[in-house]
């Protein structure tokens, strides 16, 4: 089975608790704060592997996590930094955030990474809040949590040339016939379930080996989902060169030839601006040769190159095989294919902007990016912590919004991942 469309969920490591410790020596009796940060959670990264070909390893494991950061020490001791997860795919691999739809990386290049869960910071140590006039403090932050998520990956092939064209036109036995690759034959449609790959060659003096793939025949339709359109269409974004293979003995080649362009228009139009080669294929039939001259008039008319070929009597090759090396890129040309790798990087932005709404079980949830890493960092069962997170809503001015919404003791706060129960100028962790 070709794996090519895959879900997955990755959950980083979260961050290491600080430590809130004191230096004790002898004869030294006041030595002061020595917490040491928690260490930062391991992230999750996605690599390329050249030699993948599938999203099969996925099959039947779903679920990555990293290691969390290790929490602070006395001393000033750091954690140690949590383990990241590396999970190795396909090139042509794209990933989209499930829940949103948004690209986070188009994987194409060999070893190229991508981080798609980070790993939360670690808490800071007591050590950082010593101040002239507070010179012993009890507060540390707690690690904060990792990037947890659901991914989509979806592989689209790599490869040079893209064999496409309607069910048993003879895709299969021209890749056969062109290269090394011996994918399942036989005499009806939808032979080939899965996308072939192979390598030809173009000549004895020519140093370029190109990949070949067969793409399963498509039907009218495929680009609105029929039959198994969507999957297979998009194998062909990435080739550089499109054949288009014709089954000369259909009773009506023009109509194949017509349907299979209007399916890859209505698929990408920039499909139909890559360079493509029209097969007219099976011309060791008699049917096939008696259609040829009108097709290839037609095919001239719209200046759409042209061969006649019998991938099986192997004839035409030789001159299919040098149209190709002229629209190919030349050995010392990029060979990066198109879209070139991308990973988009999104800038964490911590405002202190916020919002306050009521929600249906007369809860009040606090929005707001600053306000939540905050929350999650607070050991509420520190006084000082919690004494120090209420100055933090009195100074983004939260506790006043709280205050406007009727808020009153006994009520939930929700903030994030933190639910908090207000009593007034002191907070309870109720979670």
């Amino acid at each position: 089975m070709f794996l090519d469309r895959v879900k997955i969920w990755v959950k980083a490591g979260a961050g290491g608790d600080g430590a809130a410790t004191f230096r004790r020596e002898a004869h030294v009796p006041r030595g002061g704060p020595d917490g040491g940060d928690g260490g930062r959670g391991g992230s999750v990264v996605l690599r390329v592997d050249p030699g993948q070909t599938t999203l099969r390893d996925f099959r039947h494991a779903h679920h990555f996590r990293a290691g969390d950061g290790g929490r602070g020490e006395g001393a000033r001791r750091h954690g140690k930094a949590g383990t990241p997860r590396q999970i190795d795919v396909p090139p042509g691999t794209s990933v989209f955030d499930d829940a949103t739809g948004e690209l986070v990386a188009d994987l194409v290049a060999a070893a190229q990474t991508a981080v798609v869960a980070k790993g939360g910071r670690g808490g800071l140590g007591n050590v950082h809040f010593a101040t002239a006039t507070h010179r012993t403090p009890r507060h540390a932050q707690k690690g904060e949590p990792g990037v947890e998520r659901w991914l989509r990956l979806e592989l689209r092939l790599i490869a040079d040339v893209g064999l496409v064209g309607l069910p048993n036109a003879g895709k299969s036995t021209l890749l056969a016939a062109l290269t090394a690759a011996t994918p399942k034959i036989a005499p009806y449609p939808f032979t080939t379930l899965e996308p072939n790959l192979g390598v030809m060659e173009l000549g004895p003096d020519d140093e370029r080996r190109p990949t070949i793939a067969d793409v399963p025949g498509l039907i009218e339709g495929a680009s609105a989902g029929a039959g198994l359109g969507h999957a297979f269409l998009r194998h062909v974004e990435r080739t550089r060169v499109l054949v288009h293979v014709v089954d000369g003995c259909d009773p009506d080649p023009d109509w194949d030839h017509d349907v299979i362009r209007d399916e890859l228009r209505a698929h990408d139009p920039a499909l139909l601006e890559k360079p493509l080669i029209v097969a007219f294929n099976k011309m060791d039939m008699p049917a096939a040769v008696a259609r040829w001259p009108a097709f290839r008039d037609a095919r001239a008319a719209d200046r759409i190159p042209c061969v006649a070929v019998s991938a099986e009597s192997r004839t035409g090759l030789d001159a299919l095989r040098a149209m190709l090396a002229e629209v190919l890129p030349g050995a010392d040309e990029d060979a990066t294919p198109e879209p070139s790798g991308v990973v988009v990087h999104r800038l964490e932005a911590l405002g202190d902007a916020f919002s306050v709404v009521r929600e249906a079980d007369g809860a009040l949830r606090v929005a707001g990016r600053r306000i939540e890493r905050i929350a999650v960092q607070t050991d509420f069962d520190v006084e000082e912590s919690a004494q120090r997170f209420q100055r933090d809503l009195e100074r983004l001015g939260i506790d006043a919004a709280l205050r406007r919404e009727g808020i009153e003791p006994g009520d939930t706060v929700r903030i994030g991942r933190v639910e908090l129960e207000w009593e007034g100028d002191i907070w309870g962790d109720e979670a």
